[in-house]
């Protein structure tokens, strides 16, 4: 290999590696940009008619540990009078377990009524689950509960529509190598693919 194929190499190495590095701090800046002053513990939550439930894992008919704790969270808003309604939005399919029917008993067992439940089985993404929202259930106001990896994005793509979300941070009884993981996947794959989603809105 000549020198100056050597050198080319390296340059092209080097310019991925800066566009990779720019596409990343431009997701991390829309991200803090589109979540400044928006993002609340469950104690100090603002009032909002709905509270918009992100559906994870489920498994033998019980919430994986993400999801239970999402499902606390909104149990506390709605006992506290914070908010009326609780979306739950996640995949329906009866091969993932359900999610929405699995997020419904959970609360309708410690007492939220039926009514007040909402059940979208299409929430197949974040993005999918505000433009959903939005389009299907008529939210104009959100209260998103999520965990403090998956919130600011998730608060992004429902404004980017033209929802006024705020946001809660869930509990979380997890495993620290599960959250590292999760936390690395919002930076390096989500929140680009967000921006992207803004972007060709």
């Amino acid at each position: 290999m000549s020198a100056i194929t050597r050198t080319r190499i390296l340059l092209l190495i080097g310019a991925s590696m800066a566009t990779v590095q720019f596409v990343i701090a431009s997701a991390a800046t829309w991200i803090y940009v589109m979540a400044f002053d928006r993002e609340f513990a469950v104690s100090e939550a603002p009032s909002a008619p709905v509270a918009l439930v992100l559906g994870s894992k489920v498994s033998g008919g019980e919430p994986g540990s993400y999801v239970r704790g999402r499902l606390d969270s909104a149990l506390k808003l709605y006992r506290d009078g914070r908010v009326q309604q609780i979306l739950n939005s996640g995949n329906g399919d009866r091969a993932a377990g359900d999610e929405p029917q699995v997020m419904r008993n959970y609360l309708e067992r410690r007492g939220v009524p039926a009514g007040a439940i909402i059940d979208d089985p299409e929430g197949f993404d974040t993005a999918e689950s505000c433009r959903r929202a939005r389009d299907v259930y008529d939210v104009e106001a959100v209260l998103i509960v999520t965990q403090d990896f998956h919130l600011g994005r998730a608060i992004g793509l429902c404004r980017d529509i033209g929802i006024d979300a705020q946001g809660v941070y869930a509990e979380c009884e997890c495993a620290s190598w599960t959250v590292a993981r999760n936390h690395i996947r919002e930076t390096v794959l989500a929140g680009p693919r967000a921006l992207l989603t803004s972007l060709t809105n």
